[in-house]
C-alpha cells in the first residue's frame, strides 16, 4: 500500500495524471501487541530458579529478579545500579530512566531482604576477584557485580533471567521486560491507580501504561466467563 501511494504521488507530481487518487487512502493501523505477563506462582518459581544457584552468583541472582519484579525496573536500569542508589532505610530506590529521568520507586520487603542478604555474602566474595586492569576502570560502586567482580551487563542479566527459567521449568517465552510486565499487570489486578503505575514505570504518557489495563480486562474477562453462573450461553 505504501508503494500504491508513492506511486500515485510521484505521477501527480510529475504530471502524469491531474490528481492523486491515493492521498487520503491510510495503511491499517498494526495491530497492537500486548505485553505479556507471567502469573504470579510462575514468577515465584522464576526467583527461586534464580536463587537455586549455590554460592555469591545465586544471591547475586536472586536479588536482581526480586528487584526487577518488585520495582518494574527495565534490566538496563537494575543493571545501572550502584550500591548508592539504594536506600535501605526509605526502602527506596532511585531507577536511571530513559533520557537520563530519574525516578524514586519503593521496594518491597521480599526485594529489600534478597538484596541485603547479596549486599552482606555475595557481593564482597565478588568485589574481591582480582580484575584486570580494563576492568578496574568500569563504573564504581556498581551494586550487581559479574563472577570478575567488574559491573554485570544487560546481556548478562538476560542469561541469569533465561537460565531462572529452565531451571523453574517455565515454557513461556520469558524476556527482559517480562518481569516489568508482570509487576505492571499486577498491580493493576490488585486495584493499583494506571497513574499510579505509570509514575513507577516512569512513562512519559499514560497511554503507554494504558496497555495493561487491556491485559487486565481480558483476566477479568476469563475470571468472569469461569466464575459466574449465567455468563457462559
Amino acid at each position: 500500500m505504501v508503494a500504491v501511494r508513492g506511486l500515485h504521488r510521484f505521477a501527480a507530481l510529475d504530471g502524469l495524471v491531474t490528481d492523486d487518487v491515493a492521498a487520503e487512502v491510510r495503511p491499517p493501523a498494526p495491530a497492537r501487541r500486548l505485553p505479556k505477563a507471567l502469573p504470579v506462582e510462575s514468577v515465584v518459581a522464576l526467583i527461586e530458579g534464580a536463587g537455586a544457584l549455590e554460592g555469591p552468583r545465586g544471591l547475586r541472582d536472586r536479588a536482581l529478579l526480586e528487584l526487577l519484579y518488585g520495582t518494574g525496573a527495565r534490566i538496563s536500569e537494575a543493571v545501572g545500579l550502584t550500591v548508592d542508589d539504594l536506600d535501605r532505610g526509605q526502602s527506596v530506590v532511585r531507577l536511571a530512566g530513559k533520557g537520563g529521568k530519574q525516578r524514586i520507586v519503593p521496594v518491597g520487603s521480599y526485594a529489600l531482604r534478597a538484596v541485603e542478604d547479596y549486599l552482606v555474602r555475595g557481593r564482597p566474595a565478588l568485589a574481591a576477584v582480582t580484575r584486570p586492569p580494563s576492568q578496574s576502570r568500569g563504573r564504581a560502586g556498581a551494586l550487581f557485580l559479574n563472577a570478575r567482580g567488574g559491573p554485570l551487563s544487560r546481556q548478562s542479566a538476560w542469561s541469569i533471567l533465561r537460565a531462572a527459567a529452565e531451571r523453574a521449568g517455565l515454557t513461556a517465552e520469558v524476556s527482559p521486560h517480562t518481569l516489568r510486565h508482570s509487576f505492571a499487570t499486577h498491580l493493576l489486578d490488585g486495584g493499583a491507580d494506571v497513574r499510579v503505575v505509570q509514575e513507577l514505570l516512569g512513562h512519559a504518557s499514560v497511554t503507554t501504561t494504558q496497555v495493561y489495563t487491556l491485559v487486565t480486562v481480558d483476566r477479568l474477562r476469563e475470571v468472569y466467563a469461569t466464575s459466574h453462573p449465567r455468563a457462559l450461553t
